[in-house]
C-alpha cells in the first residue's frame, strides 16, 4: 500500500463521490495535515448536510485507511452556504441567499406539503429556511405550519415574519380572513406576492422555499420572470398524467432561464398503516423516466402515507413532528441533493451598493 502523503491524501479524497451534488468532493476538501500516523482533514462542503456527517466521515476513514503508516483519522465537517446566481437581471432579495422554487404542472401532487417538510429537512440538516407561499388563491402554509393571528409590522412598514417549527414563514393566508375568496386577476395576484416578498423583512436566511401555485399558466410565467430564483424543483405523481404536466413545467423554467435542480415523486408507492405492506398503486418508476428524459436528477421518492396528510392537517409537518420517520428521513435525503445540487451552480456575483444620501 502507498505511504501517506499530504497532496496524495488530499487528490485522493477529492476524488470521493458526493451522492448529494452528483459530482467528486473536489475543492470541499480543504486541507489535510499528516503528522506520524496521525491524518487531520478539513472538509467545507457548500451545501447543509448534518445527517451525512457520519456517513461521510466513514468514507474518508476507510479511504485513508488504504494507505501505510495512517493510524488515526480525524475529520471536520463544516458547511460555507453562498449566494448563488438568479435569472438575468433581477437583483437579489434582502437578507435571503438563496431562492428555491417548489412547482408542479398540476395541482393535487402534494407540492405544499413537499414544500413545508423541504423547508423543515433543509433546517433540521443546518440551514437558517424561511417558506413563502405564494397561492394567492388557495394559500395552504397555513394550516400546514400552524400559523394563526397575523403578523407584525416594523415602524418604516416592513412585516417580520412568521416563526413556526424555527423557520420563518409569510403567506397571504395569514393577510386576510381564512373565508376571504381572493377574486384577483392574474396582474394583481402577481403584484400581491411580489409586494409581499419584497416587503417582509426575511432574516439571515440561507434558503427561502416558495410554494408557487400550480400549474404553467400566466401567473406562474410572470412570477418565474420576477423573482430571483436560484433553483426550482419539481414535484410530480408516477401517473403519466402528471408527468405530462412535468415536461411543461420544466420548459417553462428553462425559457425564463432558472435552473432546474430535479424531480421529486411523491405518492411513489403506498404504505399500509397496519402490515406495512409497500405498493406503486399509481404506476412506477414514472420519475425516474421523466428525470431521465429531461436529463435531470430524481432527487427522491415519497411514499403515499397517512402520518404526510394528518401531520400537515395538525399543523406540524413530519419532519417537526416525528423527524426519526422514515418519510422525515427521505426528506432529509431529498433536502440534501437539493441544496447540493445548487451549490454546483454559479455564484452570486451581485454587489448591492449602498444608497447615498446628499444632505445639507
Amino acid at each position: 500500500m502507498p505511504q501517506a502523503d499530504n497532496e496524495q491524501l488530499k487528490d485522493e479524497l477529492r476524488q470521493v463521490e458526493d451522492p448529494n451534488t452528483g459530482a467528486p468532493l473536489g475543492d470541499a476538501v480543504r486541507g489535510v495535515a499528516v503528522s506520524g500516523g496521525n491524518v487531520a482533514v478539513d472538509i467545507r462542503l457548500g451545501y447543509p448536510a448534518r445527517g451525512w456527517h457520519g456517513e461521510l466521515e466513514r468514507i474518508v476513514t476507510a479511504r485513508l485507511r488504504d494507505f501505510d503508516a495512517v493510524e488515526n483519522v480525524t475529520v471536520e465537517i463544516g458547511q460555507q452556504l453562498a449566494s448563488h446566481a438568479v435569472q438575468g437581471g433581477l437583483k437579489p432579495i434582502r437578507g435571503v441567499k438563496n431562492i428555491i422554487a417548489v412547482a408542479s404542472g398540476k395541482g393535487g401532487v402534494g407540492k405544499s406539503t413537499v414544500a413545508a417538510n423541504l423547508a423543515l429537512a433543509l433546517r433540521a440538516e443546518g440551514a437558517e429556511v424561511g417558506v413563502l407561499d405564494a397561492d394567492i388563491y388557495g394559500p395552504s402554509q397555513p394550516r400546514m405550519l400552524g400559523l394563526s393571528g397575523r403578523p407584525e409590522t416594523t415602524e418604516d412598514k416592513r412585516i417580520l415574519p412568521m416563526r413556526a417549527h424555527g423557520i420563518q414563514a409569510m403567506s397571504i393566508g395569514v393577510l386576510v380572513d381564512v373565508d376571504q375568496a381572493m377574486i384577483w386577476r392574474g396582474p394583481m395576484a402577481t403584484q400581491a406576492l411580489s409586494q409581499m416578498l419584497a416587503e417582509t423583512l426575511w432574516q439571515d436566511l440561507d434558503y427561502l422555499i416558495i410554494d408557487l401555485p400550480p400549474g404553467t399558466g400566466d401567473v406562474q410565467l410572470t412570477l418565474a420572470q420576477r423573482i430571483p430564483v436560484a433553483g426550482a424543483i419539481i414535484v410530480t405523481t408516477p401517473q403519466d398524467v402528471a408527468l405530462d404536466d412535468v415536461r411543461r413545467a420544466v420548459a417553462m423554467f428553462r425559457k425564463v432561464k432558472v435552473p432546474v435542480l430535479g424531480i421529486v415523486e411523491n405518492m411513489s408507492t403506498h404504505v399500509c398503516s397496519n402490515c406495512g405492506f409497500e405498493e406503486a398503486v399509481f404506476g412506477r418508476g414514472g420519475g425516474q423516466r421523466m428525470a431521465t428524459e429531461t436529463g435531470l436528477p430524481l432527487l427522491g421518492e415519497l411514499p403515499l402515507e397517512s402520518s404526510l396528510g394528518r401531520s400537515t392537517d395538525e399543523g406540524a409537518p413530519v419532519v417537526a413532528a416525528n423527524p426519526d420517520d422514515p418519510a422525515s428521513l427521505r426528506f432529509r435525503e431529498i433536502a440534501r441533493r437539493t441544496a447540493g445540487r445548487l451549490a454546483r451552480q454559479a455564484l452570486n456575483t451581485e454587489i448591492r451598493m449602498p444608497k447615498i444620501t446628499i444632505t445639507d
